[in-house]
């Protein structure tokens, strides 16, 4: 029978998102990968050489796939609450982004990123769209583009960063509702955009 290389690829990758999320670069064990994954650990080697390439793969995966998810545009710019709400649905359905770049800050510091130069060419597309749409008056101008758009990051991801301090400070969970809610009112604040219609529910 033919060895399925794509599945297999697949399934190291699920295994090692799932693995370095929760344990980190140095916790995390190659036995364990393979062995969530179903497959004999010499595969991993064949595939993705060692544990710190495999590390990359997994992050270079994972920032792919929520580029290609939640773009952003001048149009989604109009209602960057709408954004912002989408990009929290991502994180609550997908937690294991946030624990990565977690892990690979406290691990790198400030060493150059995996892929830096690319990472930041798309965070600049973003931060160009939020200026054009400042430009022609879709988006509130007083504040500037890049910490805006930084905040709006900041405040989608955070409930997912440090949920016990979410805990304390609202006196136990406000429940997803009323987080991707006050969340969106909140951006939509931030870009001079209140009244704006937009997904919330």
């Amino acid at each position: 029978m033919a060895w399925d290389t794509a599945r297999t690829r697949q399934a190291l990758l699920d295994a090692a998102v799932h693995e370095f999320a929760d344990r980190g670069f140095d916790g995390a064990r190659i036995d364990a990968i393979a062995t969530r994954a179903g497959v004999n650990k010499e595969r991993i080697y064949q595939y993705f050489g060692n544990k710190q390439q495999l590390f990359g793969h997994v992050l270079e995966t994972e920032l792919e796939r929520i580029s290609t998810t939640i773009p952003v545009t001048v149009e989604q710019a109009a209602d960057l609450g709408d954004y912002a709400a989408r990009l929290y649905d991502y994180h609550r359905a997908r937690p294991q982004f946030i624990r990565l770049l977690h892990w690979e800050g406290l691990r790198n510091g400030n060493e150059p990123a995996l892929k830096e130069a690319e990472r930041t060419a798309t965070y600049s597309s973003r931060v160009r769209a939020l200026a054009e749409a400042q430009a022609n008056g879709t988006l509130d101008p007083g504040l500037e583009p890049d910490t805006l758009f930084y905040a709006v990051l900041a405040l989608a991801s955070w409930w997912f960063s440090v949920p016990q301090a979410v805990r304390m400070i609202y006196g136990g969970a406000p429940g997803p509702e009323a987080e991707r809610a006050g969340l969106v009112r909140l951006v939509r604040r931030l870009a001079g955009q209140e009244g704006r219609e937009g997904r919330e529910g």
